[in-house]
């Protein structure tokens, strides 16, 4: 089977009139330099402006390797630099060549010519348009370089598509990407098959894509979470340096929901004392998610579509408008097509967020996964309040029991889960979550998805000492809290008796424990001291 070299004319390494151009390595020349490859024909393919050096290679090609027979093929790169033009042009010419691979053997030679026409050879390679086996030259070891003749020569190697021969490259491309898609899981160990490949997924678009992303899924699956987490390994692998921006588009209403995105001019409404750069313009350079993105007006969804597309916008009492490169993410636990059949969302706008669109599934769906998330969010609870929680042995069999179980519905979903982690570790005893507050927050979460008041409620404790007003502006987490330490005062003779019980595990790392004023300073930041709440 006869050797065929396709390789293009090198403008500066293949160059050299004078008799010292034999000591130095010419990528074109050495390739026929070699004892052990002998090639029959070449294929070289020139733009036609290096006469001189094209005529002085083929003349050296036939001196060192008389038995080739050198076919010159001019082509009009038009812009060398140019990948479209390139890879057309190139594109072009094999399409018109007559390819017989079952009796010649083409060889690829892609050490001469621009990077962008390397790139082009071996795109077309692995299309199959250009078809053989991709071999490059190289110089010969520097410490050999001004030895005899067959040193001069430099060497060859041929280029494996599949891989097969750097097992470990591949393996480190495995552990990148295993890395990435941890990060994206926070470092769960989740089982589910499904959002398992999901995650993978959505690995692959964040780090080759600055298209919208649409997560779809119920309340409480996870959006916002997974949104920050794209955010953040985009800043690590792709130097992502602008900011997140997050907003839940149910709190846009009315007049102001332009202005909080797109910003306004000082005087463009009544009220507008000054300029307001938006939330589109914050996130120049970096990331949006637009949360309950369905909730939008119609006249917002216009501006957002026109953002998208063109990257400016114009903020409200503007004349000229104003330029953001961002990337967006949407979520929302609607049906956004049947928004669009209803009139309520624009079908191009639709169609402009939606060509990568990922529908998280409940926790539910997940129950495989409530076993490390309940770990992980344990440790999470452990890590933000300075102490070390954990479950006993029982109490975790207990409760797994139960979130496990296919009738526990999970309403909330992982809302759900997070608000009884942090009940349960509030209440646990030295840090140890018992079978005692495991059926407590069971019954409490089975009477909150019945619809009923569950016995014994923390609401109860807290209107004892703040008004109904005053507990709807706490959250919910920090209700449970404030709760369980009015509780211990009440059991408590002293400030400093009551402090001692509820720092009983982070005192134990601490220096210097005033126990007493981390007390007194928690309940002033609701206005509570130890002898208005009861205690003594």
């Amino acid at each position: 089977m006869n050797k065929v070299a396709i390789g293009l004319l090198g403008t500066k390494l293949d160059s050299g009139q004078s008799a010292d151009r034999w000591e130095k390595w010419r990528p074109t020349v050495s390739l026929f330099q070699h004892q052990d490859l002998l090639i029959d024909r070449l294929d070289l393919i020139s733009d036609g402006s290096s006469g001189r050096i094209l005529e002085r290679v083929c003349e050296d090609i036939s001196m060192v390797s008389p038995e080739t027979r050198i076919e010159v093929h001019s082509v009009d790169f038009g812009d060398p630099w140019d990948l479209a033009q390139v890879y057309g042009t190139l594109h072009d010419w094999a399409r018109q060549q007559p390819f017989d691979p079952a009796s010649e053997e083409y060889l690829i030679h892609l050490t001469t010519g621009t990077h962008v026409a390397q790139i082009s050879l071996f795109l077309l390679n692995e299309a199959g348009t250009l078809p053989g086996r991709l071999i490059q030259t190289a110089p010969p070891i520097p410490k050999q370089r001004h030895r005899d003749a067959a040193d001069r020569v430099g060497r060859y190697s041929f280029i494996d598509l599949e891989l097969s021969r750097y097992d470990e490259l591949k393996t480190r491309f495995e552990e990148e990407r295993l890395e990435s898609t941890d990060f994206l899981k926070s470092g769960i160990a989740t089982r589910n098959e499904g959002f398992n490949r999901l995650i993978d997924r959505i690995e692959q678009v964040a780090l080759r894509s600055q298209a919208p992303i649409l997560l779809t899924g119920p309340t409480g699956a996870g959006k916002s979470h997974l949104a920050r987490r794209i955010y953040e390994l985009r800043q690590q692998r792709t130097g992502l340096r602008g900011d997140f921006v997050e907003v839940n588009c149910a709190t846009l209403t009315g007049d102001t929901a332009a202005s909080a995105l797109f910003g306004h001019r000082r005087g463009a409404f009544t009220g507008a004392q000054q300029d307001r750069p938006g939330l589109l313009r914050a996130a120049n350079g970096g990331m949006l998610f637009l949360d309950e993105i369905g909730e939008l007006g119609k006249d917002e969804q216009a501006m957002l579509l026109r953002a998208i597309e063109e990257k400016s916008f114009l903020p409200v009492g503007a004349d000229a408008p104003v330029e953001s490169q961002f990337q967006l993410i949407a979520g929302t636990n609607r049906d956004l097509s049947e928004a669009v059949a209803e009139g309520a969302f624009r079908e191009d706008l639709l169609a402009r967020i939606q060509l990568w669109t990922f529908t998280l599934p409940s926790l539910a769906d997940r129950r495989e996964d409530i076993a490390p998330n309940l770990e992980f969010e344990t440790r999470r609870f452990s890590r933000e309040q300075g102490g070390d929680v954990s479950f006993n042995r029982e109490a975790r069999e207990a409760f797994l029991r139960f979130a496990e179980d296919p009738a526990t519905p999970w309403r909330g979903n992982f809302r759900d889960l997070n608000a009884a982690v942090t009940r349960m570790s509030t209440l646990a005893s030295r840090g140890r979550v018992g079978v005692g507050e495991v059926e407590e927050e069971i019954d409490r979460l089975r009477a909150g998805w019945s619809g009923r008041e569950p016995q014994n409620p923390d609401r109860e404790v807290l209107t004892s000492v703040l008004s109904p007003e005053q507990v709807e502006e706490i959250d919910p987490f920090d209700q449970v809290q404030l709760a369980y330490a009015i509780s211990v005062c009440r059991e408590s003779k002293t400030l400093s008796a009551a402090g001692r019980k509820l720092y009983s595990a982070s005192r134990k790392h601490r220096k210097i424990t005033n126990d007493a004023d981390r007390l007194k300073k928690y309940l002033a930041r609701w206005e509570l001291d130890f002898t208005g709440v009861g205690g003594g």
